[in-house]
């Protein structure tokens, strides 16, 4: 049975920032969009590489909505995942993230893939 990763507490996780969280095999990236908690695959579908965590502050790789891959430029929806822009076609994952007393906590367990194509 998966478990629940602890992320940070939600007051170190302010509007417009992201944390990268690592498990295993999953390099998991943590958004606060608007004080609304997003989690999606931190690999770029085009060419594999991280997108988040680089170097780079997260108030340069986001944009409204939308994170961008800083090595080719790939836009991706932080809400539903999908690829936005060319050079990547196909969409990131996302997981579930929820606040369990002031904790932000990610389940490294992808969502259904026909989940991935529609917003909630």
């Amino acid at each position: 049975m998966t478990e629940w990763i602890d992320v940070a507490l939600l007051d170190e996780l302010p509007p417009g920032d992201a944390r990268v969280v690592e498990n295993g095999d999953h390099c998991i990236a943590i958004i606060n969009l608007d004080g609304e908690l997003h989690a999606i695959d931190n690999i770029c579908t085009h060419n594999a590489c991280p997108m988040l965590g680089c170097g780079l502050p997260a108030t340069q790789q986001l944009d409204g909505e939308q994170v961008i891959c800083p090595h080719h430029g790939a836009r991706f929806d932080i809400r539903t995942g999908a690829a936005l822009t060319p050079p990547a076609y196909e969409p990131v994952a996302r997981y579930p993230v929820r606040v369990e007393y002031g904790l932000i906590q990610v389940l490294p367990e992808k969502f259904g893939e026909s989940s991935l194509n529609s917003a909630e």
